[in-house]
C-alpha cells in the first residue's frame, strides 16, 4: 500500500463575493493564504438559470429578503467576464487554481472556451440536467460531480450520461438507451476512471450532522470506483476532517471574509482563520495517514527496551533449583512470549533476583 496522495482542498468562494470583484480578489487571497489548493466561484447568467418568479430556498429566506424572488437574488450576485478575467488573474499571482461552476450553456463556454479552463465542477441541482451534463462532457476534459440530494441510480445515469459525451462524436444525437450503453462500455468506464470525480454532498445549509452520512462516501467508491470526495456543508471544520480520514480525495468548503455579510451563503462558510485552520488540520491528518503497514516506526524503535518486558528471576535461585519467572522491564532480555516454554525447567546457574534468564 502506498501513501495516500495529498487531498485537493477547494475553498468554495461561490457567490460570496456579493457581486463585487474587489472581495472575490480578497477571497482569492484568503484562500490561498490558508493553503488551499482552488478556490471556487460559481457562473451564471441569471436570466438563463432560473425564471423570475422562482421562489427561494428555504435557508435563502433564512439569510436574505425572503420577499425577494431568486431571479432578483443571484442577479445581483452575476461576474461579468472582465471579473472573472481579472480573479483568473489574479489566481495565477497568488500560486492558487481557479474553479467555477457553470449554470447555464453560455457561462459554461465562456468558463471553457474563452478561459480555457479544463476542469469543471458540476453543482449537485445540475445532477439530474442530462442535456447540460452533455455539454459539459463535451466541452470540459475533467468533471467534478456533486450529488447532492441523490440516488445511487440517479448519480449512474449522470454517469451514463458524461461517459457518452466523453465517447460519442459532438454531432451525435443520443438514442434512448445511448447514455446505459456508453456507461456499461469499456472505454465509457475508462473515460469515467481517467475524467471524472465524485463529491458526496448534503445540500443543505448548514447542513444537519445527522444528515451527513459519511459512510455514504464508501458507498459511492465501491458503486462507481471512482475518485471520491467530499462537498461540505456543516459548520466548523470537524466534518471535512472525519471526511479525509474516512478516504475522501477531495474536499470543497464554503468561506467568506465574514460570516454577518448579506447574502445567502455566508452564515453556512468558514471565516478565513477557521479556512486555515482546516487546511491544516487536514495536513495534519494525511501525515496521520500513512502507507497502511504495520511495523515499529522509527520513533518506537528507541522506546522499545525501556517499555517492554523480559525474563528475570522472580527470585534468587540455586543452579538446579527449578525456575522461578517474573516479566519486569527492561525489554532487553528473553521476551515473555516463553514464558510457557521456560516456567518447568530447572537453572542451569545460580540466580540473583530480577536477574535476566539465560537463551
Amino acid at each position: 500500500m502506498t501513501s495516500k496522495v495529498p487531498t485537493f482542498i477547494i475553498a468554495e468562494a461561490g457567490v460570496n463575493h456579493n457581486g463585487s470583484v474587489e472581495i472575490g480578489l480578497q477571497l482569492i487571497d484568503a484562500a490561498a493564504s490558508a493553503g488551499a489548493d482552488a478556490v471556487k466561484f460559481q457562473t451564471f447568467k441569471a436570466g438563463q438559470l432560473v425564471t423570475k418568479h422562482a421562489d427561494k430556498a428555504s435557508y435563502q429566506k433564512d439569510t436574505t429578503d425572503p420577499g425577494e424572488s431568486q431571479y432578483d437574488m443571484i442577479r445581483r450576485l452575476e461576474l461579468t467576464a472582465q471579473d472573472h478575467e481579472r480573479l483568473i488573474n489574479h489566481c495565477r499571482q497568488r500560486g492558487i487554481s481557479f474553479l467555477s461552476t457553470p449554470f447555464d450553456s453560455e457561462s459554461l463556454q465562456l468558463l471553457t472556451t474563452h478561459f480555457g479552463l479544463d476542469t469543471i465542477k458540476v453543482s449537485s441541482g445540475d445532477l439530474t440536467n442530462a442535456p447540460f451534463l452533455l455539454e459539459i462532457a463535451r466541452s470540459a476534459q475533467h468533471v467534478i460531480l456533486s450529488t447532492g440530494m441523490a440516488t445511487l441510480g440517479e448519480i449512474e445515469s449522470a454517469l451514463g450520461v458524461l461517459a457518452l459525451g466523453f465517447t460519442a462524436s459532438a454531432d451525435a444525437s443520443p438514442s434512448p438507451h445511448a447514455f446505459e450503453q456508453a456507461y456499461a462500455s469499456p472505454h465509457g468506464q475508462q473515460m469515467l476512471q481517467e475524467r471524472v470525480m465524485v463529491l458526496h454532498c448534503t445540500t443543505e445549509y448548514p447542513a444537519p450532522l445527522d444528515e451527513v452520512n459519511l459512510r455514504a462516501m464508501e458507498t459511492l467508491a465501491q458503486a462507481f470506483g471512482l475518485r471520491i470526495g467530499y462537498s461540505d456543508h456543516t459548520p466548523g471544520i470537524v466534518i471535512p476532517i472525519a471526511a479525509v480520514a474516512r478516504g475522501a480525495s477531495i474536499i470543497e468548503k464554503h468561506f467568506t471574509l465574514d460570516q454577518s455579510l448579506p447574502g445567502p451563503d455566508h452564515r453556512a462558510s468558514l471565516e478565513p482563520a477557521e479556512l486555515n485552520d482546516m487546511v491544516q488540520a487536514i495536513r495534519n491528518v494525511e501525515r496521520c495517514l500513512g502507507d497502511g503497514i504495520k511495523r515499529p516506526t522509527p520513533s518506537e524503535l528507541k522506546n522499545r527496551t525501556a517499555a517492554r518486558k523480559s525474563l528475570v528471576a522472580a527470585k534468587a535461585i540455586k543452579r538446579g533449583e527449578p525456575l522461578e519467572l517474573a516479566c519486569k522491564r527492561p525489554g532487553n532480555g528473553l521476551s515473555p512470549l516463553r514464558y510457557w516454554e521456560l516456567q518447568h525447567s530447572v537453572a542451569l546457574r545460580d540466580y540473583a533476583k530480577d536477574e535476566p534468564i539465560d537463551g
